[in-house]
């Protein structure tokens, strides 16, 4: 199975090796099918600590690295 990469802004890099990634995605409403944004926050590895606040970063599922961390930045764009 391929692994889900994410495309997101870095909100957050105050943790260490960890950065919080905002990604967007649009749904559409079941009966009103008027389409909105939808953020979710996800915490990503950041093994060097390079990221900052404000980078567009690609994330790529992993298997897990502690409790709520299940994703590690690629590259930035």
């Amino acid at each position: 199975m391929p692994k889900k990469k994410l495309t997101g802004i870095v909100v957050s890099d105050k943790m260490q090796k960890t950065v919080v990634v905002s990604v967007e995605s649009i749904k559409e409403h079941p009966k009103y099918k008027r389409r909105y944004k939808v953020h979710k926050k996800y915490k990503a590895h950041d093994e060097n600590g390079q990221y900052k606040a404000g980078d567009v970063v690609v994330i790529e599922e992993t298997t897990p690295i502690s409790k709520d961390k299940h994703f590690k930045v690629i590259q930035k764009i």
